[in-house]
């Protein structure tokens, strides 16, 4: 019989087919959904993390990590709608307008869905007027910016302004991406910056005050 052991150490070692057994065997058992995600994924997910913060692993391992993850979050979480529980806290995030590259994004947002946060991603060249539109539909707690071109940091720089002057001050707008710096972040008025997707749950929980 698997473990919740078992379920972590497949979702750090990248196992999906592993995973698609673990997780179904568990709820079989008797296991609550809400502890395979407390007790398993999120602990998992934090430790791959701190491994790529302390390039223990790389991009692809930590990718095959992710995909492990969403394997499993595939499967639990129309368990835990049926028991009316919700993620207490909301995230947008999207790469800015002009920019088609969403590999760390997409690991930023599985990052914060690993640790519980219920996430929608805009996906790519997501103009201003879009991510407002989201934070109006969806009244996030975080705004995650990305950007891997040079040439549309001026787009990040836009978006967060028209996040503001929109009235969203209470929005925590965090943005993250190779040409990014904690400089830039203080320039255009960026709440918090990642500088890796393995920083990136440490900087959300420590934004909102729950690390």
């Amino acid at each position: 019989m698997s473990t919740l052991e078992d379920l972590k150490t497949a979702v750090i070692n990248g196992k999906r087919k592993d995973v698609k057994v673990i997780v179904p065997e568990l709820l079989e058992s008797g296991v609550e959904p809400t502890s395979l995600l407390q007790d398993a994924l999120i602990p998992a997910m934090a430790i791959v993390g701190e491994r790529f913060k302390n390039n223990e692993v790389f991009v692809p391992e930590m990718l095959v990590s992710a995909r492990a993850m969403k394997q499993a979050m595939a499967i639990i979480e129309p368990k835990l709608l049926e028991a009316g529980i919700s993620p207490e806290y909301t995230a947008i995030i999207g790469t800015v307008e002009g920019d088609l590259h969403d590999i760390g994004k997409n690991l930023v947002a599985t990052m914060w869905k690993g640790t519980g946060f219920d996430v929608i991603d805009l996906g790519v060249n997501v103009p201003a007027a879009k991510f407002l539109e989201a934070i109006d539909e969806y009244k996030p707690q975080i705004v995650g910016l990305s950007t891997l071109l040079t040439t549309t940091m001026p787009a990040m720089k836009e978006t967060v302004a028209a996040i503001r002057n929109a009235g969203h001050s209470k929005v925590m707008i965090l943005i993250g991406g190779a040409p990014i710096t904690q400089s830039y972040a203080d320039e255009i008025g960026a709440d918090g910056f990642s500088k890796d997707a393995g920083s990136a749950v440490d900087i959300a929980k420590t934004t909102l005050g729950i690390a």
